[in-house]
Formats: structure tokens, sequence, C-alpha cells
């Protein structure tokens, strides 16, 4: 299929992206990177959000530090709310990743999903 369909784009189009970043010491990379994927991720995941699609890690090596960003996908802010409370655009850090945090965004951002494409297999 070369393009998407009006109802596919439709759906895309209503999806929210929840942006964060975060900063750590190159000593505490692997760690706090662990730390996300092996309890955060998965406390995240088992709480079974309506509305929850995923989320994403990357990360990037800068001079001193070493930069995280977690791009979350959900339905809709209702469902952004569902994870991170009335006050969405809060940030959400447990304390085990404040320790090991340099520097965070106390803010998250969000932004709607309006086009969305894959390489064709």
């Amino acid at each position: 299929m070369i393009g998407k369909t009006k109802s596919e784009e439709r759906i895309k189009a209503n999806m929210i992206a929840r942006i964060w970043h975060g900063c750590t010491t190159p000593g505490n990379a692997d760690k706090y990177e662990e730390l996300l994927k092996e309890e955060v991720f998965v406390g995240i995941q088992n709480r079974r959000i309506p509305g929850f699609k995923g989320i994403q890690l990357l990360r990037r090596k800068l001079r001193q530090e070493v930069e995280f960003i977690t791009i979350m996908q959900f339905d809709s802010l209702d469902a952004v709310r569902e994870f991170a409370g009335d006050d969405y655009e809060t940030a959400v850090v447990p304390e085990k990743a404040r320790a090991v945090l340099s520097r965070f965004d106390e803010v998250s951002q969000h932004y709607e999903i309006r086009a969305e494409r894959h390489a064709e297999s």
C-alpha cells in the first residue's frame, strides 16, 4: 500500500506524543537506562492504562553528559491524564530516577501526532 487510508490518518491525528528529556553523567548512564527498561517502563506497562500505546527510549552522548528522551504515545489527553494525573504536563520522575539524573525536564511536552510513515517491507 502506497499511503495510509483517510481512516488511518484520522486515528494518527488524534494520537498524543508525550516527550520528556533527562540527563545523567556517563558513569550513571547505563544504570539509568537499565532502571528505565527494567523497572520504570515495566511499571508503566503493568498499570494497563487505557489509551497508552507505547514508549520509546532515545539516548545520545553529549560533551559531559548522556541525554535520554522518552516518547510515549497515547490515544488522547484523557489517557495522558490517567498516566500523569490532572496536572498532566508535570513530569513523572520516580525517586530512583531522580537519584541518578543530573538534570531533567520538570514539564513534559505534548504534541498531536499528525502523520506517521513506515518503510515498506
